[in-house]
Formats: C-alpha cells, sequence, structure tokens
C-alpha cells in the first residue's frame, strides 16, 4: 500500500477547504487536497445569492439577525467570531487579492443585496452565481500555489487513527488522535493512505440522503460518517435547512431558485394567485427559511396543488434579465420564461446546520482533527441558518483553523506520531450496481417520506426501522465488495441518514427547521 506523508490533509476542495489550503500552505506547510471530482464540484460552486460583507457601523444588527433567524438557540461566541473577523475575510482575500467580479454600480461601489431574514442590504454577489464566481477564483489560486498538491478524483475512505490503525500496542491507550485517512484513487482503484499532523474535514452537506435536495451529487455527509465511526462528537444533526424555493416541473432536474429574487421583490404565491406568506410572518415572503418551507408544505397539502408559484412582477424584464440571467437560462431552458409567468417552487434539503463539534478554531475531540465549513458545527447556525451566512463561514472558519494548526506544527520541538498505518485489504468482487442504486433510492424517499419539513414521532420510527435494516443489507455488501465512489457513498449515506433520524427522534421540540408535529 502507498503512503503519502504530509502536514495537512483537507479532505473536500469546496470554498472552506480550498481556503484553508491556501492559508496553510502560504505558512509554509505542505497540504494534500482532495476532491471527489473536478476543482468546481462543490456545493459552493453552486451558491446563487451571495455572501455577507457588513461594512455599517453597528455589526451588532447582523449578529441579531443570525439569532433571530436560529430561533434563539446560535453560540453567541460563533456569532461574534463570524461578525467581527468576516469582514477583513472578504475584503483582505476575495476583493483586495483575488479580486473576484461581485457586482457594482456605475460609480464602481459594491452592489449590495437583501435576503430573507436580514434587516438590511449587506449582501455582495456576482449576478446569480455568486459561488462559481468565488470559487472559480479561489481554485485557480489554489493552482497557482506552492506546497499545496491538488488530488482530483481521490476519495477517503476512512480516517485513521492511533486507536484503530496501527499495531502499536500503547496507541490504544492515547488519547483519541488522529493521523490522516485511507484514500481511495477511483482512476485506479487503488487505495493509499495519506498520513499527516493535521486532517480537516470539509467535505461539505448532506442533502443527497433526502430525495429533493439542492446540493451536488454524492453530498451524503461523508465527514459526518468518518467522523462517527472514529469517536467524534456530533451535535445539531437534527436541524436540516430547507430552502423553499427549488425549481420544481416534473421530469425535470430539480435547482436552486435564489432567496435574493425574493430580497428583490418576488413573493410567493398559490396556484390562485394568492399571497399566503403575508398573513403568516411581519416580513411575508422574505420570512426566515423554515417558516416559508412549511408555510409551502402546508399550503401544497391543503390544495392537492404540486408545487407553489414565485411571482416576479414587481420586477421588469430587463432587471430580472441583468440581475438573474443564469436563473432566467435554465428556466427558459426547461419552458419558463420567469420575465413574463412565475417560476414553479417545492421546499428541497439544502443546508445541515449541525454536523461535527468544533471549537471556533476547528477543534473537534479527536485530536488533531478539524472540521470546518458546512462539514464543522460551531453553533453558528443553531437550529436555522440566516441566508448567505455559509459561504462567510466558510472563509472565517478556514482561515481561523489553518492559522491554530500553523500554529502548533511550527512549535518547536512539537512531535506528531506519524506511524505506517495498517495496509487497506479489500474484496476483489464487483458490486451490483443496481444494488447500489436501490438502495441509494431507499435511503432518499425514507428521508423525504418521514424525517423531511414536518417530523412526527411516529414518521421517525418508521424511518430508523426501515434504515437500521437497510443498514445491515449494505454493510453486509460493503464488506464484501471491492471499493468503488458508490460502495463508499452509500455506506456513509445510511450512515448519515441514521445520524439524523436518531437527533430528530431524541428532540421532541420544534425549533428553527427541526419541526415536530403532534400524533393523532
Amino acid at each position: 500500500m502507498k503512503i503519502i506523508r504530509t502536514d495537512c490533509l483537507v479532505i473536500g476542495a469546496g470554498l472552506a477547504g480550498s481556503a484553508y489550503a491556501l492559508h496553510a500552505a502560504r505558512a509554509g506547510l505542505a497540504v494534500e487536497l482532495l476532491s471527489l471530482a473536478e476543482p468546481l464540484v462543490a456545493n459552493s460552486d453552486w451558491a446563487q445569492g451571495g455572501i455577507i460583507y457588513d461594512t455599517t457601523p453597528d455589526p451588532a444588527l447582523l449578529a441579531r439577525d443570525i439569532m433571530e433567524a436560529s430561533d434563539g438557540t446560535a453560540n453567541p461566541a460563533a456569532i461574534d467570531q463570524l461578525v467581527r473577523e468576516g469582514p477583513a475575510a472578504v475584503k483582505e482575500l476575495l476583493l483586495d487579492e483575488l479580486n473576484v467580479g461581485f457586482d457594482r454600480d456605475a460609480a464602481g461601489a459594491l452592489d449590495f443585496t437583501r435576503e430573507g431574514g436580514h434587516s438590511a442590504r449587506r449582501i455582495i454577489h456576482a449576478k446569480d452565481t455568486t459561488g462559481h464566481a468565488i470559487l472559480a477564483t479561489i481554485a485557480a489560486r489554489v493552482d497557482a500555489t506552492a506546497g499545496i498538491t491538488r488530488r482530483i478524483g481521490f476519495s477517503a475512505v476512512d480516517l485513521l487513527t492511533l486507536s484503530h490503525n496501527t499495531d502499536g500496542i500503547a496507541d490504544r491507550y492515547a488519547p483519541l488522535t488522529c493521523f490522516g485517512a485511507y484514500v481511495l484513487d477511483t482512476a485506479t482503484g487503488e487505495v493509499c493512505a495519506i498520513v499527516a499532523k493535521k486532517t480537516v474535514l470539509a467535505t461539505g452537506g448532506l442533502g443527497q440522503i433526502f430525495l429533493h435536495s439542492t446540493n451536488q451529487p454524492g453530498s451524503v455527509g461523508h465527514g459526518l460518517a468518518m467522523a462517527y465511526r472514529v469517536g467524534a462528537r456530533l451535535i445539531d444533526l437534527e436541524y436540516v435547512q430547507f430552502h423553499p424555493t427549488v425549481f420544481f416541473k416534473k421530469n425535470t432536474p430539480r435547482f436552486l431558485i435564489t432567496e435574493a429574487l425574493r430580497g428583490e421583490g418576488a413573493v410567493l404565491v398559490n396556484s390562485r394567485g394568492q399571497r399566503f406568506m403575508d398573513a403568516l410572518h411581519p416580513r411575508g415572503s422574505l420570512a426566515p427559511r423554515d417558516v416559508v418551507s412549511r408555510a409551502i408544505h402546508q399550503e401544497l397539502a391543503t390544495s392537492g396543488e404540486a408545487c407553489a408559484w414565485l411571482d416576479l412582477s414587481a420586477m421588469t424584464p430587463d432587471f430580472i434579465r441583468g440581475h438573474f440571467p443564469a436563473i432566467t437560462a435554465r428556466c427558459a431552458e426547461l419552458g419558463v420564461d420567469i420575465t413574463r409567468e412565475p417560476i414553479p417552487v417545492v421546499p428541497a434539503a439544502h443546508f445541515a446546520c449541525g454536523g461535527v463539534h468544533a471549537d471556533l478554531a476547528g477543534r473537534t475531540n479527536v485530536l488533531h482533527l478539524a472540521a470546518i465549513g458546512e462539514t464543522g458545527c460551531t453553533g453558528l447556525h443553531g437550529a436555522n441558518r440566516l441566508a448567505s451566512t455559509s459561504l462567510l463561514e466558510c472563509l472565517t472558519s478556514a482561515k481561523a483553523a489553518a492559522h491554530a494548526d500553523t500554529a502548533e506544527i511550527q512549535t518547536p520541538h512539537r512531535e506528531f506520531r506519524l506511524p505506517d498505518p495498517r495496509p487497506w485489504e479489500s474484496p476483489t468482487r464487483e458490486a451490483d450496481p443496481v444494488l447500489v442504486r436501490q438502495d441509494m433510492q431507499q435511503i432518499q424517499n425514507t428521508m423525504w417520506n418521514y424525517a423531511g419539513v414536518v417530523r412526527s414521532p411516529k414518521r421517525l420510527r418508521r424511518a430508523r426501522r426501515i434504515l437500521l435494516e437497510l443498514r445491515e443489507e449494505i454493510q453486509s455488501f460493503y464488506r464484501g465488495c471491492r471499493l468503488t465512489r458508490d460502495g463508499i457513498e452509500l455506506r456513509n449515506a445510511i450512515q448519515t441518514a441514521l445520524l439524523v433520524v436518531h437527533a430528530a427522534s431524541l428532540n421532541p421540540r420544534s425549533k428553527g427547521c427541526h419541526y415536530v408535529v403532534e400524533e393523532a
């Protein structure tokens, strides 16, 4: 088995992982940066609305909005870190260094917009493809930076710990310590070990364990499942945010319809053209996402309609085409002219507010293992995420974790135990792709039907029974077959789904995006 040695292993190359790699490499560290696919295949790339850049003299307003969106459950220390460090992180990296192409007015000043849950216009954007503009720019800089080795098509299999993966007798009695990961090269089918002083989970979200999702394919909570298997603490997994507006049309792919449309005046209506949000929340269609998602769910359950509608009639066609060109084009491809007619929308799984428990420097309870971006959970989002905080969280958490890890690695006389791990042993029998596909569909349908926008104890119990039985089949199947990307994805998806259902079952209180109804 091939062994690669490095200072930092970063699993995931979205905005959080890429920003961490930049900071660490510039400090003189060697970085291995893994991605399942090409550099821009990440949830960060699909972020549409924007990133918070709060330059107002009173940052307490932003802190208040984050706490209010969380239903009063967010971690004040995490909010304070984002509010204090966020503006500098955006200015230094995205504006001054990378000169990301954010929209500006005729005088060259940044154009600020507003999204649901915000009390002010504090979000900068690049049309309706902000995530792509940011990630494409930072990915190019990563590839031009010495010290970073990008490995495309590499999938982490399991984390390496002294307790599990060495032959040292004394290692079993040491504190729980990570020293890298087993990694599959999907191009060759070979498993190697990457041994690292610091390992960083930046694998993104878990939306694809649900039938309808805004996430990239393969976003099944890889980091959560791997961390759980080695004993990391997980927190707040019941809080899965459903984005209220995702394009809906039978037999067509789902894709996100940015909240920025509602920030610019679009409103939700039912099939009769009635604005049903106005009677439910003071901010109407700009209410927090969990409120809007449940309102649409209830409207559809009551009416029997397949979708709600986003009415853009308050905006001129030229404004729509100028500010939202990607959405305009994508909808047109699917037969909807949004300059003339409303957009059909439904809720879909969007963002995991919980994750691997991490402090403000990204550290977990496993030594030398960090979790950043959507994979980590500092408590910033509490029970519900405020719009456009996620990209900013990627930047601030990556910077904090990289600085903390650099300081520790470069401490004089600091030693890290980095043994050769046990060789990976894998069967040679090929997996049946039909079974893999069917099992994944069963996970997604179960989670959508029984652990989705609205939950109940009875639905969650049913989900748990189905998933436990399925896990036994998958584990048996996994142990008997050669490693593949699809097999790794399925194994992690079933584990993540069970973790979400378990967390939801333990919390009987409706808060934020975890909404529980009483049983009849």
